[in-house]
C-alpha cells in the first residue's frame, strides 16, 4: 500500500545515546565521564554499546570484547548489561513519546519513530517542530535522569532515521520538505538501510561513494548489479523516495526475546531455565500491549552459527509465559543440542488482540512430560538480574545489596572474592570493599532508582 508523500517533516525518529552505556553511569557515579563498555564480558563476548568516551579509542558495537580491552585504556570500566535497568529507562522514553502522539512505533529498546502529524495538535511548521523536538529531548533527559536523545526529523522514516544519527550525542536534525536530498546526497551510501559492506564494495567498484551520486546511477544498472528488489529500493531511497507508515505497537507481526551466551549451553536444565526467562520477557510485551499470539517459536543457534528455529502453533491464542514455555520447551526436544546452544531465542506470532486461554478453567493443551512449577496466575515480573549460581558468580556491573554496606555495583570478582563499589545514581563516588564470594550478607538486587533522592 503506498501513502502520499507528507507535505511536512511530521515523522520524527528519536535514538537514546549509547543507552546501555549512558545508565551505567547514570547508576555508577564514579563512571561518568570514563570509557564505559557493555557485553559480552567473557570469553568471545561483544561489545553491546560503547560510551562516547570509549569510541574515541575506536571501540563500537560488535567489535569482539577482546579487541576493545587491547583499544581501551586502563581505568576503562567492560560491564555485563542489566537488562531489567534498560527497560525501565525505555518504558519512561516510551511512555513520554506516547504524551507526545498517540502514533509511536517502538523498534527497539533505545528508539522509536513518532508520528507528529497523528496527534492533531503540534504547530508542523519547521520552527515548530524544531521546538516540540527541542522539548521533547530536554524531558527525555530531566525523566532518564540524563540519558540524551538524539531527534530526526522529516518527511519520511528515512530522513528521520539518517538525521537522528548526524549530530550525536544529543544532537537534533529537522529536514523541511524540499531539503531531504540536499540532506542525504552529501552522505556516504552506507547511511542507507540496506547497504552493508557486500553492496557499499559494488558500489565502490563503480565509483559510487555517496547517496547523491548513486541516485545518479539508472534504474537499469542497479536492477543488473542487484537485482530487482535491492536495485529498486536502493534507486528509491537515494532520491528520498520512502512512502513507508508509522505502524502503532498492535500492528507488531512478532514478538520475540533471545540470549547470546558466552559458553555453549548443553546442560538440558540450564537450556529449560532459560527459556523460561525468555519466554517471561515475551510474555509480559505481549500483556504490555495487550496482545496475544497463536504460533511459538524457538531459535537454537550452534557454535558454527548455523540457526535452526522449530514453530508450534495453538488452537487458540495465548499471553500467559507459561504456555509459551511450554510449547518452547516442547519445540526443543526436537533439536539437538548436545553440540552446546550459543543462542536460544523465544518467539511468537499470529498475533490477536485478545485471550481465550483458561475461558472454562482449563488450558487448551496438554502439559508437556516436564511441567513447569506452578505459578500463582498473575502475569510473572520481568526477570531480575541473574542470581549468582554456587560459588559466587557475581557479573561486573551487577546491582548488589550488602545487609551492613547497603547498595552498590560489582567491581570484579574472581578467586572466590568479589569487589564491590557502594554507590548510586544521587551519591558521591563510594568506597570500594572486598568480600567472599560467598559471603551471607551481599545479595543480588533490582536497579537503583535514579529518582529517589540521595540518603
Amino acid at each position: 500500500m503506498t501513502h502520499p508523500p507528507r507535505r511536512e517533516a511530521s515523522i520524527a525518529h528519536v535514538d537514546l545515546d549509547a543507552m546501555f552505556a549512558a545508565v551505567e553511569q547514570r547508576d555508577k557515579v564514579s563512571l561518568r565521564g570514563r570509557p564505559v563498555i557493555v557485553g559480552g564480558v567473557a570469553g568471545r563476548g561483544v561489545v553491546a554499546t560503547a560510551s562516547y568516551e570509549a569510541r574515541r579509542y575506536g571501540a563500537r558495537s560488535a567489535m569482539p570484547m577482546a579487541e576493545a580491552r587491547r583499544r581501551c585504556p586502563p581505568g576503562t570500566a567492560f560491564l555485563a548489561p542489566r537488562f531489567a535497568a534498560y527497560r525501565r529507562t525505555s518504558e519512561v522514553v516510551m511512555a513520554l513519546l506516547g504524551e507526545v502522539s498517540p502514533l509511536v512505533e517502538q523498534v527497539s529498546i533505545d528508539e522509536a519513530y513518532v508520528d507528529l502529524a497523528a496527534a492533531g495538535r503540534h504547530d508542523l511548521s519547521v520552527p515548530g517542530v524544531t521546538a516540540l523536538a527541542e522539548r521533547v529531548r530536554a524531558e527525555i533527559a530531566a525523566a532518564t535522569g540524563g540519558v540524551t536523545a538524539s531527534i530526526g526529523v522529516g518527511t519520511s522514516k528515512l530522513v528521520a532515521k539518517i538525521g537522528s544519527d548526524l549530530h550525536k550525542p544529543d544532537g537534533l536534525t529537522v529536514a523541511a520538505p524540499g531539503d531531504e536530498q540536499a540532506l542525504l546526497h552529501p552522505l556516504p551510501v552506507t547511511r542507507l538501510p540496506g547497504v552493508g559492506p557486500a553492496t557499499a564494495e559494488r558500489l565502490r567498484r563503480s565509483g559510487v561513494h555517496t547517496i547523491g551520486a548513486l541516485a545518479r546511477v539508472e534504474l537499469s544498472d542497479l536492477i543488473d548489479w542487484f537485482g530487482q528488489a535491492h536495485g529498486a529500493g536502493l534507486h528509491r531511497l537515494a532520491r528520498a523516495d520512502d512512502d513507508r507508515p508509522v505502524v502503532g505497537e498492535r500492528e507488531a507481526k512478532s514478538v520475540s526475546a533471545e540470549e547470546t551466551f558466552d559458553v555453549d549451553l548443553t546442560d538440558q536444565a540450564r537450556l529449560h531455565t532459560e527459556i523460561d526467562q525468555l519466554a517471561a520477557r515475551v510474555g509480559g510485551r505481549l500483556r504490555a500491549g495487550g496482545l496475544s499470539a497463536r504460533t511459538i517459536t524457538i531459535k537454537v543457534r550452534h557454535h558454527d552459527f548455523t540457526t535452526i528455529t522449530r514453530s508450534a502453533t495453538r488452537a487458540q491464542p495465548t499471553d500467559d509465559p507459561r504456555l509459551v514455555a511450554q510449547f518452547a520447551r516442547r519445540l526443543l526436544t526436537e533439536v539437538d543440542t548436545s553440540a552446546g546452544v550459543r543462542l536460544l531465542g523465544v518467539g511468537v506470532s499470529t498475533l490477536a488482540d485478545f485471550v481465550q486461554d483458561d475461558l472454562f478453567g482449563a488450558p487448551a493443551e496438554p502439559s508437556p512430560p516436564d511441567p513447569l512449577p506452578a505459578t500463582a496466575p498473575s502475569p510473572p515480573p520481568p526477570p531480575s538480574p541473574p542470581q549468582p549460581a554456587a560459588g559466587g558468580d557475581w557479573r561486573p556491573g551487577q546491582d548488589v545489596r550488602h545487609d551492613d554496606h547497603g547498595p552498590g555495583w560489582v567491581w570484579g570478582s574472581g578467586r572466590g572474592r568479589v569487589t564491590v563499589r557502594f554507590e548510586g545514581p544521587a551519591t558521591p563516588p563510594g568506597p570500594v570493599r572486598t568480600f567472599d564470594a560467598e559471603d551471607p550478607a551481599l545479595h543480588p538486587t533490582d536497579p537503583p532508582d535514579w529518582t529517589a533522592p540521595a540518603p
